[in-house]
């Protein structure tokens, strides 16, 4: 029988090469275990990447936004 794939075909392979890690205190440590376990997520790699892109996604979005004229230009 033929193992069912989990990945999207539509969606092309990239590899994640690149390794990110940063310290938390206690507290927040417990806050995100909390959440996890609320929420009942279980891949906690896929949460945190799928947050924080999302996040600096809106922000790129609100502020990075393309404008027709230069700042200086729409201020005179």
């Amino acid at each position: 029988m033929k193992k069912k794939n989990k990945h999207n075909s539509a969606t092309p392979s990239l590899p994640r090469n690149k390794r990110v890690s940063f310290m938390l205190n206690d507290e927040e440590y417990k806050a995100i275990n909390n959440y996890l376990t609320k929420y009942k997520i279980h891949n906690r790699s896929h949460w945190m990447r799928k947050t924080l892109l999302s996040q600096i996604m809106k922000v790129m979005i609100e502020h990075d936004y393309p404008t027709l004229f230069s700042e200086h230009e729409m201020r005179r």
